[in-house]
């Protein structure tokens, strides 16, 4: 009599984020593509508020340069090597559409060889759109709502990759698919559309002083702490209530720089009337 091959079938396991995990994701990394090459990266959380995009394959520690050497501890990207006999490497680095550094070595320099081989390939069967074939960027669409508007909460700056009213929860449903509910729900409170300064004020002496214009910001700082802490967090009202659950992304903020981002600033409020010339 043979047994039931049921009885042999491995048991589904559900991953969990651990207790001690400085980061909510329940994966360490998001896989994504560069916007200039097309080629694949691998985006992890670091110290810092930024992410940092790396090249998806790890490398021998003795033919990477010290000063590019990156390791991960914990899902953290950490700039510097941990001993091992293997690194990460940012994109960047050998990204073919970027500027070549002067020190690269020839093995980086292989590797960005084959990724602009890649590259030309994707482009050649229409898999990628290189950015000089692209529409330029507006700030602004015809209804007057920026696409990348600024935002500012927990009095820092930000800047969104998608307007206001689609900014989409980042943590995991119950069907372990991300959550499409806005950030931005009905029953919560909305931010103020104002125009402030786009350098703000500080009393730093080496601070470069830049010409005060006066741009469109989203303005969450009337709000509560817990009510700013889940729009930096990019949770909704169900999953902010529910801290079990894990992300499975990153929260889609950029520090806003008024000098980087001058393209996505408005000078009108979005509830203006558009002038007539």
């Amino acid at each position: 009599m043979h047994p039931h091959p049921a009885t042999f079938r491995r048991q589904r396991r559900t991953l969990t984020v651990a207790q001690d995990s400085p980061s909510r994701l329940l994966r360490c990394a998001q896989t994504a593509r560069c916007p200039h090459c097309g080629n694949r990266i691998d985006r992890h959380s670091t110290t810092s508020p930024r992410p940092v995009s790396l090249h998806t394959g790890e490398l021998p520690t003795e033919l990477v340069p010290a000063d590019y050497r990156w390791h991960l501890a914990s899902g953290i990207a950490y700039p510097a090597g941990d001993g091992s006999p293997w690194c990460r490497i940012t994109h960047p680095v050998v990204c073919p559409a970027a500027t070549r550094p002067a020190d690269l070595p020839d093995s980086l320099n292989v590797i960005r060889q084959k990724l602009a081989l890649h590259t030309r390939r994707l482009v050649d069967t229409a898999g990628f759109t290189t950015s000089s074939s692209s529409p330029p960027v507006t700030p602004e669409d015809p209804a007057c709502r920026p696409q990348r508007p600024v935002v500012q909460l927990l009095c820092i700056r930000y800047v969104a990759a998608v307007p206001v009213e689609v900014i989409q929860c980042v943590a995991q449903t119950v069907r372990r698919t991300r959550c499409a509910t806005p950030v931005l729900a009905p029953r919560t409170a909305p931010g103020r559309w104002t125009l402030m300064p786009s350098t703000p004020c500080t009393h730093r002496a080496r601070h470069l002083a830049l010409p005060a214009r006066d741009i469109a910001v989203y303005d969450l700082t009337h709000l509560s702490y817990q009510e700013q802490l889940r729009w930096r967090t990019q949770h909704c009202l169900t999953h902010a209530a529910f801290t079990a659950a894990p992300d499975l992304a990153l929260a889609e903020w950029e520090p806003f720089d008024s000098l980087l981002h001058h393209a996505f600033t408005a000078t009108r409020l979005p509830t203006s009337p558009r002038p007539h010339h």
